[in-house]
């Protein structure tokens, strides 16, 4: 009986701190408000028409709400910090980090500050999932709804560190040893006129994310009567284009990794586990709480209160190993929108760069090509105003202010190359030291060991020299054969992890000299026909994984063997075609896929009990943006899925999966005269 009052109660409390539900009809009246018009063509893209701006992000809210809805909810829910009350203890993590690093405060403070123009634009998207969700409240979370403004700035606020490595730097500290965060990767590459045969400018979008979850994309054409007209790349929560291009320019993100965080040792005062040293003297933490609800089984939520502390550093970690602060780029930022919605309008370079000028954004290569003709690479950061005669790459003592840097340095000190004699710029995350040819790349002495610059070079950028960087006339066939190139570099990591096994005794294990002889054989291709990559990318891919992720590397030999017992036992050979081992699966769908991980088709595959791999990650939405000689604008894409991404019931499930397969794109029906002809559902929301 304790126990059934028990439970009783955790559930009245628990309703009790849900806030109100909106009237039903309210949030549908007020959908009806806005004047869209949404056209979706013979893939299922959502072509969202509107008088204003805002208009306009109410429609893409409300078309997003229809394909995707599961997730954008559960995007909604990680951001407030309340994903646990739904998800279980696996996402009480995620809430604690929504409190520890001040996001809500953050938005709090900045929301008011935001353009009034711009907020309507944040509510107007809000307004959107909210008119879908009243239309279907079997989808609806308790206390979700009303969806605000304020969640979509702080989608905004909470997901920007992460792309830099921040989630990776926290779970080091709190659960060292735990799994990996999901590689991050990308390719962006842009050749101007004087490198392309027809005197065109090539631009090439193609990010490398998940296949689903809250930072998959998700692709549409907005048109406002404002002027804003963009195609390409959205998340779920996102009202902006974050990248694609309109109609004179476009740009591409890669995600880069120079050093954007510092960790500090703090020391505790013994008499007080409230205080910290600095400067020689105790200073107290500040201290909040946050509750964490956390459900147990069915409608019964358990409330945690854990203890939220803040140094004049940073955020702070109690872990065994001792007590951290954090300072990281972006920390207290709120601007991020103002950028994504000012690069989504601008209309020239000049434009473009001005909206850069926001500086709001902590890290992000751009990749950026235009209908005049510019091509431009920028390694973009908010990198820390640090004390040059500092070593800032170890844990730093956290008694000594002075090693609390303050602001960032400006923006031109960011490494950028623009319109380089050699016609062509890159990111494939590698090293902004190499963007172009080696006459037009930055150097090393223009810039301060404090920025923590990367300095590797991935296989993608190896053969995007060894491709782009010796054809000096370049044309849309090997523009897209350079895309979908299959081939590891002789220079690459991959190739010395064969060299290094391979040179290996084998001595009696035959089963070795056989796999040996294999890979001292293959060609480094990665077709699905390939007898040799098999072998090769189930050794390489954990150890490519986790040096992408920052977790600790397995040794070749180790993934070596462990490749060959895989394909011995589920295979019955070291040799099986790529395809047999490498697939792409959706629904019903299930095909081989060329590629492999940092391949520039690349394919994250995630082993399975049968020994394959099923693609789960690396090229996704990929686009093809050419502007000719005279400035007009042609673009295709493709999407490793279909529009609809979480229902599988719906035609676009995986309408896109046997072209995306087969290395091939449709077009992108950005104007009026090309959609003509190609709209097979034309609705109001709320009206299909």
């Amino acid at each position: 009986a304790l126990v059934v009052v028990a439970a009783l109660a955790l559930v009245i409390i628990d309703r009790a701190s849900l806030p109100k539900a909106p009237r039903t009809a309210d949030l549908i009246a007020r959908g009806e408000t806005y004047q869209v018009r949404i056209r979706r063509d013979a893939w299922g893209v959502p072509h969202i028409q509107g008088k204003t701006d805002a208009d306009a992000a109410y429609g893409l809210g409300f078309a997003q709400s229809e394909d995707d809805f599961a997730t954008l909810r559960e995007v909604l829910l990680a951001t407030r910090g309340v994903l646990a009350r739904e998800k279980g203890a696996s996402a009480a993590p995620t809430d604690y980090v929504v409190s520890l690093l001040g996001v809500w405060p953050t938005v709090e403070a900045g929301y008011p500050k935001l353009p009034p123009d711009l907020r309507k634009v944040l509510e107007a998207y809000a307004d959107g999932v909210n008119h879908y969700a009243a239309l279907h409240p079997e989808a609806v979370s308790p206390g979700l709804l009303p969806v605000t403004g304020k969640d979509i700035e702080a989608g905004f606020v909470f997901k920007q560190p992460f792309f830099y490595g921040l989630d990776a730097e926290l779970k080091s500290l709190s659960a060292p040893g735990g799994p990996p965060p999901p590689p991050k990767g990308s390719n962006g590459l842009a050749v101007g006129p004087s490198r392309n045969a027809d005197g065109a400018t090539r631009l090439l979008v193609n990010s490398h994310q998940p296949y689903t979850g809250p930072v998959a994309w998700y692709e549409a054409v907005i048109e406002s009567g404002e002027g804003w007209h963009v195609a390409g790349g959205f998340f779920p929560g996102s009202p902006f284009m974050l990248h694609g291009h309109n109609a004179t320019l476009g740009w591409a993100n890669t995600v880069s990794k120079p050093d954007l965080v510092d960790i500090y040792r703090l020391t505790i005062n013994p008499e007080n586990r409230n205080q910290y040293r600095l400067d020689g003297q105790w200073r107290d933490f500040e201290k909040s709480t946050a509750t964490l609800r956390v459900k147990l089984w069915g409608p019964i939520v358990l409330p945690v209160r854990k203890a939220v502390l803040r140094s004049a550093h940073g955020p702070v970690l109690e872990t065994k190993a001792g007590t951290f602060a954090i300072r990281y780029a972006g920390m207290g930022e709120y601007r991020q929108a103002i950028q994504y919605w000012k690069l989504d309008k601008a209309k020239t370079l000049a434009e473009w760069q001005a909206a850069l000028a926001t500086h709001a954004l902590p890290s992000l290569n751009y990749v950026y090509g235009d209908a005049a003709g510019n091509i431009g690479f920028v390694h973009n950061g908010q990198y820390p105003n640090r004390k040059a005669q500092v070593d800032w790459r170890g844990v730093l003592p956290g008694d000594r202010s002075d090693l609390i840097w303050q602001g960032y340095l400006p923006l031109a000190a960011t490494p950028q190359l623009w319109n380089p004699k050699s016609g062509y710029v890159f990111n494939s995350n590698n090293s902004p030291l190499r963007a172009s040819a080696a006459a037009d790349n930055l150097k090393a002495e223009a810039f301060p060991a404090s920025m923590g610059l990367q300095t590797n070079m991935t296989n993608r950028a190896l053969r995007v020299e060894e491709t782009v960087g010796t054809d000096p006339a370049i044309n849309d066939e090997s523009f897209r054969r350079y895309k979908y190139d299959l081939t590891y570099s002789d220079r690459s990591s991959v190739a010395a992890m064969i060299a290094e096994v391979t040179a290996v005794r084998a001595g009696g294990d035959k089963d070795l000299a056989d796999a040996q002889a294999i890979l001292k054989a293959w060609d480094r291709q990665t077709n699905i026909h390939n007898r040799g990559a098999a072998l090769a990318a189930l050794m390489s891919q954990p150890i490519l994984f986790a040096r992408t992720s920052g977790a600790p590397e397995p040794k070749p030999i180790d993934t070596l063997k462990a490749a060959i017992t895989t394909l011995k036992t589920h295979f019955g050979r070291l040799d099986p075609e790529w395809g047999q081992v490498n697939r792409i699966r959706r629904g019903k769908v299930d095909l081989p896929i060329d590629g492999a991980a940092d391949t520039y088709r690349s394919v994250w595959g995630i082993p399975q009990k049968d020994g394959t791999t099923t693609a789960d990650g690396g090229d996704t939405f990929i686009m093809f943006v050419t502007w000719d000689r005279d400035g007009r604008l042609s673009s295709d894409s493709i999407h490793q899925f279909g529009s609809a991404t979480l229902d599988a019931s719906a035609p676009h499930y995986a309408d896109q999966t046997p072209l995306f397969v087969a290395m091939k794109t449709k077009p992108v029906l950005f104007t009026e005269a090309q959609l003509k002809g190609h709209v097979k559902e034309d609705y109001r929301p709320g009206k299909r």
